[in-house]
């Protein structure tokens, strides 16, 4: 391949924050981004060339988009994997990753399946579509994860059961079919962000720790506090699970440290994620720029650690929907070692991804790496919690 300046353009199913921040990796390579998202101005619009405004999984919006570029790639998992093979077949543009990857990963069924078939270690799960099933399995596992088989994120259609007196109330609340996981005692959250390009290439970014609250991702610790036979056994499985993907580009792969030592597969994204969000400052390619060079079938970037990071969420600290103004922002820019990332989003809702800020450093030579990373992560909870969404009657009320 003879790779010239300006480059291709890519289309992108999804205008989010990962869209908007696609694109921002997208333009210093030339490449263009054209985004899908059914809302008008979304977040990636002010950066991308152009937005089709069509519902993600739109035909007639699809095929137009695959009529305007050179490659197809997604940013949601709402995308509809016949639609976009069929687009990608007709218009004779690549689509990646490989729209049955999509379709294996929009079913949390079919993905621990998967996984399961390749041996890739990951809790033990059942299929469940009865309140009388449920009781069985809670009580036999102890307890569990119910999981809606599609359409969950975020800790959405996420319903943990301990009883099995609950099992009616949480399949009403998943809604549809569900799968049960049997619940982990673990010693962490873990995070690989996983990168398949070209003629078989591969590369793995450093493991991350994973800190949630609400299920909900709060902050991303880089490098993970664990051991280096936990680093080394978590990089094995992530590769092992690209390994059973295909398709190029980011992926990325969230797992569990168990107490005795073990890691298991919890989910994966067919896509950049919140959990790669600290290689924009962290690593010498960002996510997202691996995900534009995997897709168009470049040579991909280096993912070795350049600075500790810790990454914190900016949510919305709000108790109903409303325009979104962020207080608070003067202690960030002033910090010579913070980096805010603005997703765009014209309202405020509770708990809501709004922005993310990332804190950067080294261990330095003599010092712990484990007390370096402690106070790089009470840094970033500092000027998050210094910011707000809340307005200045409500904070005197309080």
């Amino acid at each position: 391949m003879s790779i010239t300046l300006p480059g291709p353009t890519l289309g992108v199913v999804g205008g989010g924050q990962l869209g908007r921040m696609l694109a921002e990796a997208a333009a210093p390579l030339g490449v263009d981004i054209v985004v899908l998202d059914p809302t008008p101005d979304c977040p990636a619009a002010p950066v991308a060339r152009d937005q089709i405004v069509a519902d993600f999984d739109d035909a007639d919006g699809i095929f137009e988009l695959a009529d305007r570029v050179d490659a197809l790639t997604f940013e949601i998992e709402l995308a509809d994997p016949d639609v976009l093979a069929a687009a990608a077949a007709e218009h004779d543009v690549p689509v990646h990753p490989d729209p049955d990857t999509l379709e294996t990963i929009q079913d949390k069924l079919v993905q621990a399946e998967a996984l399961a078939d390749a041996g890739i270690p990951e809790p033990e799960f059942v299929a469940t579509a009865t309140s009388e099933g449920l009781e069985r399995v809670v009580e036999e596992f102890g307890g569990v994860m119910l999981k809606a088989r599609t359409g969950g994120y975020d800790g959405r259609g996420n319903v943990p059961v301990a009883d099995p007196s609950e099992a009616a109330d949480a399949l009403a609340e998943v809604g549809g079919d569900a799968m049960a996981e049997r619940f982990v005692e673990f010693e962490r959250e873990l995070a690989v962000m996983g990168v398949k390009g070209a003629n078989g290439e591969t590369r793995t970014y450093p493991v991350t720790e994973t800190v949630h609250r609400e299920e909900i991702l709060r902050e991303s610790v880089t490098p993970a506090p664990a051991g280096d036979d936990v680093l080394e056994r978590a990089e094995s499985v992530a590769n092992d699970v690209l390994d059973v993907l295909d398709g190029r580009g980011v992926y990325g792969i969230e797992l569990f440290e168990t107490a005795d030592g073990d890691v298991l597969v919890n989910e994966i994204a067919p896509r950049p994620h919140n959990s790669g969000h600290w290689t924009i400052e962290g690593a010498r390619t960002s996510q997202f720029e691996n995900h534009v060079r995997a897709v168009l079938g470049w040579p991909l970037g280096p993912t070795d650690l350049v600075a500790n990071a810790v990454t914190a969420n900016l949510l919305g600290d709000v108790d109903e929907t409303g325009p979104a103004t962020l207080r608070g922002v003067d202690s960030v820019l002033a910090a010579p070692d913070a980096d805010i990332h603005w997703y765009g989003k014209a309202d405020v809702r509770p708990l809501r991804k709004m922005g993310h800020l990332t804190v950067t450093g080294s261990s330095g030579s003599g010092d712990d790496p484990g007390d370096a990373r402690d106070a790089l992560l009470s840094r970033a909870r500092t000027l998050r919690d210094e910011t707000t969404f809340r307005d200045e009657t409500t904070l005197r009320d309080e």
